[in-house]
Formats: structure tokens, C-alpha cells, sequence
């Protein structure tokens, strides 16, 4: 089981939509080359082409809201999944979408973390 699963959610999530949300950029350190993102039923594999399609996301200002962040112990040692629910306002925006997000991440032999697996899907 992954010690303070709980902690580390919580921490990974602040700094992922703090990153998020300022410099999209910048993500790709949590990513490795065996990571996958599915982006409203898009997916893709590796760092590198999870940041492009990132980055090429059709707004400029986008802000994340949580609402929920629930956590448990993945299989293997140390992973955590971890699942968002929240709203997100895009520009200039006046009514957010909500939407869910789902973290696979892995434990490195240091104990450092990646994303594995991210599922994100908007709510209508």
C-alpha cells in the first residue's frame, strides 16, 4: 500500500492543475514515455505528444475548480489512483464545465511519481 496515498493525491493534484493552469508547457516532467493520456475518448502515448496535445487545447486562460478528490492504493508498489470531479472555466467564459479526471500514478524506485494513466472527460 502506498504510504499517506491520501497526501500524496492531494499534493499531486494541487501542483498538477496549479501547472495546469498557469503553463501547460511545464507538464511534461510528470509524464514518462509509457504514460497515456485519453482526452474526451483521444488518446495518446508519451510525454512529449501528451504536452503537444496539451498545448494544443483550444483556449488560452483556463482555470481548474475541485470539487471532489477521492484516492486509494493502486496494485504494484506505491501507485495511487486518484479521481477528480470539478468545473472548468476556459477564457472568458461565464458558465464552467464540469468535468471528471482519473490519475494512474507510479512510483519510481526513489519514490518519485509519475502519471501513468489520464482520463480526462467533460460532463454535459
Amino acid at each position: 500500500m502506498a504510504a499517506n496515498f491520501e497526501e500524496v493525491a492531494k499534493q499531486f493534484v494541487q501542483f498538477y492543475y496549479e501547472t495546469f493552469d498557469s503553463d501547460r508547457t511545464q507538464l511534461g516532467n510528470l509524464y514518462r514515455e509509457q504514460s497515456m493520456l485519453t482526452f474526451e475518448s483521444s488518446s495518446v502515448l508519451g510525454a512529449g505528444n501528451i504536452v503537444e496535445k496539451l498545448v494544443s487545447l483550444p483556449f488560452q486562460k483556463v482555470k481548474h475548480e475541485i470539487a471532489t478528490l477521492d484516492a486509494q492504493p493502486g496494485i504494484g508498489d506505491g501507485s495511487v489512483i486518484i479521481l477528480v470531479t470539478g468545473a472548468l472555466k476556459v477564457d472568458e467564459e461565464e458558465r464552467p464545465m464540469n468535468y471528471t479526471q482519473t490519475f494512474q500514478l507510479a512510483a519510481t524506485p526513489d519514490k518519485q511519481y509519475f502519471v501513468y494513466n489520464d482520463i480526462f472527460k467533460l460532463i454535459y
